[in-house]
């Protein structure tokens, strides 16, 4: 179990998920009470029940679980988390909040995505939660934990059921995917780096570039993602999701029309957008080892492109 501490209480847990470091759940303490953002899988639980121990806190003590979507790297270990958090209440936006209480719709998106197999590998069996321990977010929704105070924004772009959390007490967003994917493995020179996620089912350039600008017009001093965790530098950071979702958006409408070699086309041109985006930065790995850091991401990526043009047709 990794654990990093941040300030105001917030640390990041590794929750095991794929390889070290690609999966934060984020674990936030105030006094005796506590939250988490996002779940993880089923097997991320024992890890969260790990940091909480170390932090000296009881599963009893924690009051929310706070998913940002219901994507199930997510929020595929709700279920059985929840069952653990005898005192928590899960958090979701209203699109969401079906998929928990009922994740057959949910997991068959998944399978769609991933295959049978590999989709039961990876998430095993996910559990549903009581209907009556979800509570739905929508836009403006405001939970306090204790005294500190937690800000719901509805931003879609990755998905229409996303939201981001504004942290009242240090000002730092929770932002999911909706801020892309920045990977401590690229981290070169004191800076850190952001790629677009654009996997499917749901992207939406246009509505992900409204998302991110609403997000970096808060001037966060810090945000945390998903994938992995903290970053700052939050205006530079922002024009480059900006320049890269357009990109992305690009190479889609290019290869609308290319038949069955689409998809590979979509490979190919993400991949591209990778390397390019390597090398405007300086990013000091080789490119077998970028590919080996976002190969994954970039199949996805593509996916989601085509998906994208799919609904547009």
């Amino acid at each position: 179990m990794e654990l990093t501490d941040y300030d105001f209480g917030i640390a990041a847990i590794d929750s095991g998920y794929g390889r070290p470091r690609l999966n934060a759940i984020h674990l936030i303490v105030e006094g005796d009470r506590a939250a988490l953002v996002d779940t993880g899988v089923n097997s991320s639980v024992p890890r969260v029940l790990a940091a909480l121990a170390a932090k000296g806190l009881a599963p009893e003590q924690v009051e929310y679980v706070f998913l940002t979507h219901v994507h199930l790297d997510h929020a595929g270990g709700a279920g059985e988390l929840m069952r653990q958090l005898p005192r928590a209440r899960l958090t979701v936006h209203p699109r969401g909040a079906r998929h928990m209480a009922d994740p057959s719709r949910l997991l068959a998106g998944t399978v769609a995505v991933y295959g049978e197999a590999a989709t039961r590998k990876i998430y095993g069996t996910v559990i549903p939660v009581a209907p009556e321990r979800i509570v739905e977010t929508p836009e403006g929704t405001v939970l306090a934990l204790g005294q500190r105070e937690f800000r719901f924004l509805d931003t879609p772009g990755h998905a229409r059921h996303h939201v981001a959390i504004v942290d009242g007490r240090s000002g730092h967003v929770f932002t999911g995917d909706t801020f892309g994917l920045s990977y401590r493995e690229l981290d070169c020179g004191g800076r850190q780096f952001v790629i677009p996620t654009t996997s499917p089912v749901q992207f939406d350039p246009e509505a992900a570039i409204r998302s991110v600008g609403r997000i970096a017009a808060l001037a966060p001093p810090a945000i945390y993602v998903t994938h992995y965790s903290q970053v700052r530098d939050i205006p530079r950071l922002a024009s480059d999701m900006r320049r890269l979702i357009e990109a992305h958006a690009a190479l889609a409408h290019a290869a609308r029309d290319a038949g069955a070699g689409r998809a590979e086309r979509l490979r190919a041109g993400v991949e591209r957008i990778v390397l390019e985006e390597a090398r405007r930065q300086g990013w000091a790995l080789r490119d077998d080892e970028i590919l080996a850091v976002l190969g994954g991401d970039i199949e996805l990526n593509a996916q989601g492109l085509a998906c994208w043009l799919d609904a547009a047709a």
